[in-house]
C-alpha cells in the first residue's frame, strides 16, 4: 500500500493558475530556445560569436558591401591581403559561409586577455596587424601590440575590431575602385561592422570554461590546514609542518570573509628563513 502523498501547505487563491518548475539540464542556465539550437549544431558547423570569449580557431570574417558580400583572404603565393567578393548566391548574408581555405582566418588569445591575435589559415600563419597610420598588412612572423585587436561583439550580433591605436578596422575604397582595409576609424559605422563566423566546436568550448571558472569561483574556501600547507609551503621531502595556533581565529575569519589571507598569515609565521 502507497504512502499517502504530502499536500504543499501553500496559500493558493481561487482562480491561481499552478506553475510547474523546470529542471535544466546540467545546470545550464541559458533559455530553452538557445540550448535546443546548439544541440542540432556538429562541431563544425559555423555559427554566430555571443560574446568576444567565443572568438577562437577557425573563423570567417565578412563584410555584407554592396552589390556582392566581401571578405578578407590571404594569398600565399604573393604573400600579399586581399579583399575578394563572394560568390554569388540566393542564401541569406547570415547563412554565408567560407567556399575557399584562404577565406579562414585563425584566432588566437593570451589566457585572461581581452585581445586576440589573427592569424592566416594558409601558408606559413602570417599574423594581421596594422602600424599608427592605419595600413593593414598579413605579414609579420610573431605577434606584437600592433598584431592585438580587440574585438566588440554589436547588438545585431555584428563584430567590430580595434587595435592597439585604438583605430577600427574598416573597409575603405580607394581611387580606381578598388577595395582595401584599413585601420583608422574612429567610430563604428557601416564599413567598420563585420559578420563573424566560428566552428560550434570552438563556442562549445568557449562556454565549457566560462562554466568552470563559474563553478570554481562559487566554491567555499576549504579549512584544510594540512593539505594547504603541503600544497604552498612544504620542507625537505616533502615535510609538512601545520600551525600549533587555535583554529578559532580561523573559522572567525571564515565568517568575516579574509579565510585565505588568515591561513597565509598562520603559514608566514612557520617560515623558518629569518631573512625571508
Amino acid at each position: 500500500m502507497e504512502a499517502p502523498k504530502v499536500k504543499s501547505s501553500r496559500l493558493k487563491f481561487k482562480g491561481e493558475k499552478h506553475k510547474r518548475k523546470r529542471e535544466r539540464d546540467g545546470g545550464d542556465e541559458r533559455p530553452r530556445k538557445m540550448r535546443k539550437e546548439d544541440s542540432d549544431h556538429t562541431d563544425e558547423d559555423w555559427v554566430q560569436p555571443e560574446n568576444p570569449l567565443e572568438l577562437r580557431g577557425p573563423t570567417f570574417i565578412y563584410h555584407p558591401s554592396d552589390p556582392l558580400p566581401c571578405t578578407m583572404t590571404y594569398n600565399a603565393t604573393t604573400g600579399k591581403l586581399v579583399i575578394s567578393n563572394l560568390d554569388e548566391s540566393d542564401e541569406p548574408i547570415l547563412a554565408r559561409t567560407p567556399s575557399d581555405v584562404s577565406q579562414v582566418w585563425v584566432l588566437t588569445r593570451v589566457a585572461g586577455s581581452p585581445t586576440i591575435n589573427i592569424r592566416t589559415g594558409t601558408g606559413e600563419g602570417k599574423f594581421l596587424s596594422s602600424d599608427a597610420h592605419g595600413l593593414c598588412s598579413a605579414d609579420r612572423d610573431a605577434r606584437g601590440p600592433q598584431e592585438e585587436w580587440t574585438p566588440v561583439v554589436l547588438p545585431d550580433g555584428m563584430v567590430a575590431f580595434q587595435n592597439v591605436y585604438e583605430k577600427y578596422l574598416s573597409i575603405d575604397e580607394v581611387a580606381g575602385g578598388a577595395v582595401v582595409l584599413r585601420a583608422d576609424s574612429d567610430e563604428v559605422g557601416f564599413r567598420e561592422r563585420f559578420w563573424v563566423k566560428i566552428q560550434f566546436k570552438y563556442k562549445k568550448e568557449a562556454h565549457e570554461e566560462e562554466k568552470q571558472k563559474t563553478l570554481k569561483d562559487t566554491e567555499p574556501v576549504s579549512l584544510d590546514e594540512v593539505a594547504s600547507n603541503k600544497t604552498f609551503q612544504a620542507w625537505g621531502m616533502g615535510r609538512s609542518v601545520v600551525s600549533a595556533a587555535d583554529k578559532k581565529e580561523l573559522k572567525r575569519a571564515k565568517k568575516e570573509g579574509r579565510l585565505a589571507e588568515a591561513m597565509l598569515d598562520r603559514r608566514a609565521k612557520l617560515k623558518s628563513d629569518r631573512f625571508c
